[in-house]
C-alpha cells in the first residue's frame, strides 16, 4: 500500500478522517483534495490547475490521496495501488456532515483549502441528498472500472463503522 486513493459515497462518509488515519498509521503521506479545488474565499480552481496538481503527486513514490472529484478519478485510479471505498448508510453521512458544520463554525479545517472556513448551504445539503443513492447504485460498477485502470490493485469496500475501525486495527 504505497499508493491508496480513498473515496466515499458522500461528503460525511469520513474520507478525511480516515486518511489521516490511515497516514498516521503507515507514515505515507495524505493530500486533501479540497486543499487542492478550494482557492482563499471559495474559490474554485481551474480544472487545469486542479488536474496539474494531482498529476504532481501521483508521481511520487507514496501517497493517500483522499476525496472524490469524479472529474480527475483516473488521474488517481491509474497510478494507485490500492482504491478505499467508504459507503456508510445517507443517515450517518448527513449526521457528520451537520456536526462538522456545528464543531468548525468559521473556522479552516486542515483539509479544506485556505481561506474556506467551514459553512453550510441548502446546495450543499441538496447535492448530498441528490447524489448519494446514484452514487452508491454505481459504486459496483465504478470500483471495477478503477480495477482496470493502469497498475494492479486492491480494492476495499469499506460498508460500517466496524468494517473501517478493523481495517484500520489490522495495519
Amino acid at each position: 500500500m504505497e499508493k491508496v486513493m480513498v473515496i466515499g459515497v458522500s461528503a460525511g462518509v469520513g474520507k478525511s478522517t480516515f486518511a489521516k488515519q490511515l497516514g498516521a498509521k503507515t507514515g505515507t503521506p495524505v493530500y486533501h483534495l479540497d486543499t487542492l479545488y478550494w482557492k482563499p474565499g471559495w474559490v474554485k480552481s481551474t480544472q487545469e490547475d486542479f488536474t496539474y496538481a494531482q498529476q504532481k503527486i501521483v508521481n511520487k513514490r507514496e501517497w493517500i490521496i483522499e476525496g472524490n472529484y469524479s472529474s480527475t478519478y483516473e488521474i488517481r485510479a491509474e497510478e494507485a495501488d490500492t482504491i478505499i471505498y467508504l459507503e456508510l448508510p445517507l443517515r450517518i453521512c448527513l449526521y457528520r456532515v451537520m456536526k462538522r458544520w456545528l464543531t468548525n463554525i468559521g473556522r479552516n479545517r486542515e483539509d479544506m483549502g485556505a481561506g474556506c472556513p467551514e459553512k453550510m448551504d441548502k446546495e450543499f445539503l441538496s447535492f448530498i441528498l441528490k447524489t448519494y443513492h446514484s452514487r452508491k447504485n454505481n459504486s459496483e460498477e465504478r470500483l471495477r472500472y478503477f480495477n482496470n485502470l493502469g497498475k494492479p490493485k486492491t480494492v476495499y469496500r469499506l460498508k460500517t463503522k466496524k468494517d473501517i475501525s478493523q481495517f484500520l486495527n489490522k495495519l
